[in-house]
């Protein structure tokens, strides 16, 4: 007869799950530093908006608005500056020597739909071209999640003939074609027998708007979400991007066809001890059908779950921006006191690809493409720059930022 489990036992699998998808620019910094405080706030729709002028101005001048990425429940803007400032370079710090006034946009439900959050973005627009002294055009754009909402924002007032007097769009390592969660991580979150962060970050509008894949949680397939075929018919409708400012894109990603060094069907993850969903292990994608990308077991209550994909592409090694997503996966467990077999910290989270808009990451052909040797006429976007190096998903780096400096109004 099996052993009945220990109170300790049960405790062990109700964790409250860490959020996986979550934007590390939108995230607590792992290192406070000093920044420069805000020169002002203001209140608007769903949101609020951090402003911070220029070197030696008082006003707003040459304005730059950016808005936040994904993560649960409000901005903190706070968190925001200090990854924009405390890295190898200080974007904020360099835009205001330039004299141009940042104005960061938080919302008040960073997991609410693209649509809502764009309406936020709207009115920051409109506040600022009533705010600014002089005639200077806006830029306008966002990190993550906050490139989506802030191209919806601007094609959707151009739709309704609304001037927003932005001459460039920016975005930093965007999903425009998708963003991707592991399945079996997916699945994971809906496995924890109790409710946690994690499932409702996976099951909220914004990450059912994002991600390439959603794992459904009452059917237990992984499907394309309506609410992201919503979101994109939405955009087609309008045109898919702004028309009038020039727009331009980054990727953490590389342009050379080369992610992490990550084998498919790879075991990632494996708990390992006594307690603390003991033997569920996780594997990366592999391509092929009924692929084995998580076996799920738990002791309280006792249940076991295989979970498969069929006619992925090779996800986890591809090119582009990286989370660590088994890593907090596998820190969580050891909290628990459980242990752990990690294999591969970090996978790819927004392809390069799709942070450039050139291809679908559908295929692997497309998935794996060197971007650098494409035609840049296929991409979307009138200019953009992929990383020289993997690089964390929003890691703020000096190629980067520097190459976004150059070609602002």
């Amino acid at each position: 007869m099996p052993a009945t489990p220990s109170g300790k036992d049960t405790q062990s699998e109700q964790i409250s799950g860490s959020l996986i998808a979550a934007a590390p620019l939108s995230s607590p910094p792992p290192i406070t530093v000093p920044v420069h405080q805000r020169d002002t706030e203001w209140e608007l729709p769903n949101g609020f908006a951090w402003v911070y002028y220029g070197e030696g101005t008082n006003h707003v001048h040459m304005p730059v608005i950016m808005a936040d990425g994904f993560n649960l429940g409000r901005s903190d803007l706070q968190w925001l500056a200090q990854g924009l400032d405390g890295g190898e370079y200080k974007f904020l710090t360099a835009l205001r020597k330039q004299g141009r006034t940042v104005i960061l946009v938080g919302f008040d439900e960073r997991t609410a739909p693209i649509q809502e959050n764009a309406e936020t973005v709207t009115a920051a627009v409109l506040r600022t071209i009533a705010e600014r002294v002089g005639d200077d055009r806006l830029t306008v754009g966002g990190f993550s999640m906050g490139g989506l909402i802030t191209r919806y924002a601007l094609a959707k007032m151009e739709t309704q003939r609304m001037d927003h007097q932005t001459a460039l769009y920016f975005s930093y390592d965007t999903p425009h074609r998708g963003a991707v969660i592991p399945i079996g991580l997916q699945a994971f979150a809906h496995f924890i027998p109790l409710a946690n962060d994690f499932a409702r970050q996976m099951n909220s509008p914004a990450a059912r708007q994002m991600l390439w894949r959603h794992y459904n949680s009452e059917t237990g397939k992984d499907e394309i979400d309506p609410l992201r075929t919503k979101l994109l018919e939405d955009l087609r409708r309008m045109g898919g991007w702004p028309r009038i400012p020039r727009t331009i894109a980054v990727a953490n990603g590389t342009g050379d066809g080369m992610g992490l060094s990550i084998p498919p069907g790879d075991m990632a993850l494996k708990s390992t001890g006594l307690i603390a969903f003991p033997g569920t292990t996780f594997y990366t994608q592999a391509t092929g059908n009924n692929v084995t990308v998580a076996e799920l077991k738990r002791l309280f209550p006792p249940a076991s779950k295989p979970v498969t994909t069929s006619g992925y592409p090779e996800l986890d090694g591809a090119p582009g921006g990286t989370l660590a997503s088994y890593k907090i996966v596998a820190d969580e467990l050891v909290a628990k006191g459980g242990k752990v077999d990690l294999r591969h910290e970090s996978v790819c989270f927004v392809p390069t690809v799709s942070a450039v808009a050139i291809r679908d990451i559908d295929k692997q052909e497309d998935l794996y493409a060197k971007v650098a040797s494409l035609d840049p006429g296929e991409s979307e976007l009138d200019d953009f720059l992929w990383s020289s190096a993997t690089t964390p998903h929003t890691a703020i780096t000096r190629e980067l930022c520097e190459w976004i400096i150059e070609r602002l109004p």
